[in-house]
C-alpha cells in the first residue's frame, strides 16, 4: 500500500500568506502609515482625473512599509480612475531581480499590454532594447490612459540611470500621444538621487517621500493584525509583544518581524508543535538574520559570493578591531577558494570593483587607513553582518553566474 506522505501532517497555520510581508492587506491592516499613504495620495491624485501624476522617490529602512503602501494606493488610485471613466495600468518591477534594462522593459510591457485591447505583441526575446520600448509605449497609448510603473529596489538594478531617464521623459519625448505615465521609485537608500545622473534627476523632478522605522509598538499592532494567519489559540501569550521588541531592536523593521512571526510558525510545525512557543522566538530569530543575508548573496555572481566567503572567513577568525582585515588578505584568500574550486580566480583590480558593489548593498564597509610612516595607506573592510551567519549564508547560495 503506497505511503501517505502528507496525512500525518498538521499546521498552525491557517493562511500563511498572511505573514509574507508582500501580502497587500485591507485598509485596517496598514499600521503607522496614514500619514505616507496622504502623501502618496496628494502626489498621485491627477491620474484620478486622467491628468499625469507626479514621479515619486519613496525612502526608508527596509522593512518600513514602503511597497505594501505604494501597492495599496495604486490600486486605490485605479479604482477611484476607474470610477471616473479613466484606465489606469499598473506595472511592478522588483529591480533586485531584473538582469537588465532590456528585461525591466520587457516586464513593464507584458503588464501593461492586453492582447484582447491591442496589437501589440511583446515577444520574450528577439528585439532591441528600444524595439520593446516602442511597444511598451504603443501599448500604453492604445489601453490606459495613464501608466503608473513601480520600481521596487530601484538603486540595485544595474541600469538604473537609463531606465529612469528614458521612462521619465517618455511624454517629453512624445514617445506617447494618448496616454501619460508615471514612475515611483522605491529604495533603501535616502541618498540614492546623489548617484543619479544631474539630466536623469532633473527629468524625474520627483516628490520624495520619507517612511520612517516603525516603533516596537505599531510592529506589535502589525502582528496582532495578522494574528488570523494562525488558527486560534495556538500562539503563547505574549508572541507578538515578543518578536516585536526583537524587530524594534533591529531598526523598526517589519520585514523582520513578519519573518520571525512566520519561521517561528514553521519551527513550531517542524517540532510538531500545536502551539507557537515562545522558546522558537529565538531559533526564529537566528533564521531570519540568516535569510536576510541570503536574500542579499543569492543575486551575486559566484565570484561576488567567493570574495564575501573570504572576508567572512578573516573576520570568523580574529578579533577584527585589533587586527582588521584588509583588502590584500581577502584577495589572497579568495585566490586559495578559486583554487581549490578549481576555477579561475578575477584579478586584483576586478575583485576591488566587487567589494565596491558589496559596499553598495551594505554587505560590508570600507575604510582607508594611513599604514604608518612612508608606508601609504591600506583599506581596511569590516563585514556588516555575523560573520557566521555570512558565511552559513554563503554556503547556501547556489552558483549564478
Amino acid at each position: 500500500m503506497p505511503k501517505d506522505f502528507f496525512g500525518g501532517i498538521s499546521s498552525v497555520f491557517k493562511d500563511k500568506d498572511m505573514v509574507q510581508i508582500d501580502y497587500v492587506v485591507d485598509e485596517d491592516r496598514i499600521i503607522g502609515r496614514d500619514e505616507e499613504l496622504e502623501s502618496l495620495a496628494q502626489s498621485l491624485y491627477p491620474a484620478t482625473n486622467g491628468s499625469k501624476p507626479s514621479n515619486c522617490l519613496v525612502y526608508g529602512k527596509p522593512g518600513t512599509g514602503k511597497s505594501l503602501s505604494v501597492k495599496f494606493i495604486t490600486q486605490k488610485l485605479k479604482e477611484k480612475a476607474g470610477e471616473n471613466g479613466y484606465s489606469v495600468g499598473i506595472a511592478y518591477v522588483d529591480c533586485s531581480q531584473s538582469s537588465s534594462e532590456t528585461d525591466a522593459v520587457i516586464r513593464i510591457a507584458k503588464q501593461l499590454n492586453d492582447p484582447d485591447l491591442s496589437d501589440v505583441h511583446i515577444p520574450d526575446t528577439g528585439l532591441s532594447t528600444g524595439q520593446f520600448y516602442q511597444r511598451a509605449w504603443k501599448a500604453m497609448d492604445a489601453i490606459h490612459d495613464i501608466s503608473l510603473i513601480i520600481l521596487d529596489e530601484i538603486d540595485k538594478h544595474h541600469a538604473y540611470d537609463d531606465l529612469l531617464m528614458t521612462l521619465s521623459r517618455a511624454g517629453e519625448a512624445n514617445k506617447l500621444t494618448d496616454s501619460s505615465l508615471g514612475v515611483i521609485g522605491i529604495s533603501n537608500k535616502p541618498r540614492f538621487t546623489d548617484k543619479l545622473n544631474e539630466r536623469t534627476v532633473s527629468s524625474l523632478g520627483e516628490r520624495r517621500h520619507v517612511f520612517p522605522p516603525y516603533t516596537a509598538n505599531e510592529l506589535k499592532k502589525i502582528l496582532e493584525a495578522r494574528k488570523d494567519a494562525f488558527y486560534d489559540g495556538v500562539l503563547e501569550e505574549g508572541i507578538t509583544a515578543r518578536v516585536a521588541a526583537l524587530s524594534a531592536r533591529e531598526y523598526g523593521d517589519a520585514r523582520k518581524a513578519m519573518d520571525i512571526f512566520r519561521y517561528a510558525g514553521e519551527i513550531a510545525n517542524e517540532n510538531q508543535s500545536e502551539t507557537v512557543k515562545d522558546e522558537f522566538i529565538d531559533e526564529a530569530f537566528e533564521r531570519a538574520e540568516r535569510d536576510e543575508i541570503l536574500e542579499v548573496i543569492s543575486t551575486l555572481p559566484h565570484h561576488s559570493t567567493l570574495v564575501i566567503q573570504s572576508v567572512a572567513a578573516l573576520a570568523a577568525d580574529r578579533d577584527t578591531e585589533k587586527n582588521p582585515i584588509t583588502t590584500t588578505e581577502a584577495y589572497n584568500l579568495y585566490q586559495r577558494k578559486c583554487s581549490i574550486e578549481e576555477a579561475s580566480p578575477l584579478s586584483e583590480r576586478r575583485v576591488r570593483d566587487l567589494l565596491e558593489e558589496a559596499e553598495f548593498l551594505e554587505i560590508i564597509t570600507r575604510n582607508t587607513k594611513a599604514a604608518g610612516k612612508a608606508k601609504g595607506s591600506r583599506t581596511i573592510i569590516t563585514l556588516v553582518d555575523d560573520p557566521e551567519k555570512t558565511l552559513e549564508a554563503c554556503k547556501l547560495v547556489e552558483p549564478n553566474d
